[in-house]
Order: structure tokens, then sequence, then C-alpha cells
């Protein structure tokens, strides 16, 4: 089980970095309905991120050898060449000089958001996502084909899930420990992550992307 966590944990990093899931909650701490919005939109990126797990290791990818399947070679293949195609679209979309970065239009009306509006968006954002989706995925698929348990394949998961959701979790429980002295702490944070957003997704999507790539490479060839 260690063997299998040491080698999703890089995936479970790239999940935990997504800036616009970051910024969202953020701006929900900043509203009257702070901490039922913000509780349920964890609420809802936990259980996306989980069920799209479950989901992939109830399939399973394992060849009749043993190991991984070269259909799940070819998906790893196809989720590279995917992720280096998003590299490309966010770096030809970043803001250019003063221009100021454009974040997603349902980010305007935050405040207005119910608890399962929130809810709803969590769970669209890990499981819907095309990166996040594709991440796990790929993660879920090497999991499948490493052997394990019934259990260590749901505690491998687990593992998955709470990595993936680190950064998520973080302002949500900052707000619940320091209240108001929060503020200027999500402020910083949510500036830098909407000025440097382009710029992060696309490394992101680089280094995640050829890894995908040369692992399926190797499963099929």
């Amino acid at each position: 089980m260690g063997a299998a966590i040491g080698e999703i944990l890089g995936n479970a990093v790239g999940v935990a970095i997504s800036p616009v899931p970051i910024i969202a909650v953020i701006l929900m701490l900043f509203t009257a309905k702070a901490v039922s919005n913000s509780l349920s939109f964890l609420a809802g990126w936990v259980i996306g991120l989980s069920v799209a797990g479950a989901i992939v290791l109830a399939l399973g990818l394992e060849s009749s050898e043993g190991g991984e399947s070269t259909t799940s070679g070819w998906i790893k293949i196809v989720i590279g060449v995917l992720f280096l195609g998003l590299a490309w679209k966010q770096w030809s979309s970043r803001p250019v000089g003063d221009e100021e970065p454009t974040m997603p239009g349902w980010m305007a009306s935050i405040d207005q958001f119910t608890a399962p509006k929130s809810f709803g968006i969590g769970f669209l954002l890990s499981a819907v996502n095309p990166k996040n989706l594709g991440l796990t995925i790929a993660a879920m698929a090497k999991v499948s084909t490493s052997g394990l348990s019934t259990a260590e394949e749901i505690g491998t998961l687990v593992v998955f899930v709470l990595i993936a959701s680190l950064t998520v979790a973080a302002p949500v429980l900052l707000n619940l420990i320091l209240g108001a002295r929060a503020q200027p702490t999500l402020t910083t944070m949510k500036d830098w992550l909407a000025e440097n957003n382009s710029t992060v997704m696309t490394v992101l999507f680089v280094v995640l992307g050829a890894k995908l790539l040369g692992d399926g490479i190797a499963v099929v060839a």
C-alpha cells in the first residue's frame, strides 16, 4: 500500500494545486454565509473526488497477466495529450501587460450562493473538471493494478482525497480558527492566485502531461 501511495502522490498534489477552487472557497469566506457555504463546498469537493476515484477502482484496469493493461496505458496517453493541449490554451490566454486576469463568470454571484449550490460547485470542480478528473483517473488506474486488497485500495483512495483536498480545506479551517483575523492572509492568497493562475496551470499541465504521456507509452510499448 505504501508503494501505491508513493505512485499517486504526484497526482494528488496536482489536484491540490487548483487555483480556481481555492479562490472560490476564499471568496465564500467573505460572504454572509461563510461557514455553511465553505463547508458545503469542501464537502462537495471531497465527495466528488471520492466518487470519481471509487468508480475507476470499481471498473478495474488490470491486465490478465497482472499489472497495467494497454487500456490503462492508452488512457494515460490521452490524458497526457489533453493536458499538453490545456497547457497551450492556458499560456495563450494568459493576461498580457496590465490586462486583468479572467475568472469564471459564476464567481461574480458567489455572495448569493446557497449551501446546496456551493456543494454542487465543489463537486463539479473536483469530479468533472478535466484536470482533476484526469489526474484522479490516472491515479486510481495505477492503484487498481497494484495488486492491493479492496481495503488497501480504499485506504489509498482516502489518502489521495485527503492530500488533494488540503489546499481547499486550509482556508476553511483558517477561517474557523482565526475568524476575522484570517481575512488579510486570505485576501493575499486570493490575489496572488488570481494573478498567477495562468502561469501556475501552464507549468502544472506541462509537467503532468509529459509524465502521463511517458507513463502511458511505457505501458503500451
